[in-house]
């Protein structure tokens, strides 16, 4: 047996921002679902792999946004 566990949130903004914009044949955004998509299959693929697991960061709050008001907020922050 062998086990990855993925950094969602981290796959995400990477797919996201990352990589070329994709669109789909309506004109929706679909990046983000492609490039994550691409990274699972890539992790499934290899030898002996029989389980993924992924973890998402949710907004958390704590004295941080105080001090950061831009802390973990759910509006992200601008990666340039």
């Amino acid at each position: 047996m062998k086990l990855h566990l993925l950094d969602g949130t981290y796959e995400l903004f990477r797919s996201f921002y990352g990589a070329p914009g994709r669109t789909s044949p309506e004109g929706r955004e679909v990046g983000a679902t492609y490039g994550i998509m691409a990274s699972t299959m890539a992790l499934l693929s290899q030898p002996d792999v029989t389980h993924l697991g992924a973890a998402f960061d949710s907004v958390i709050e704590s004295y941080r946004n105080d001090i950061f008001p831009g802390y973990k907020s759910s509006a992200g922050m601008d990666p340039n």
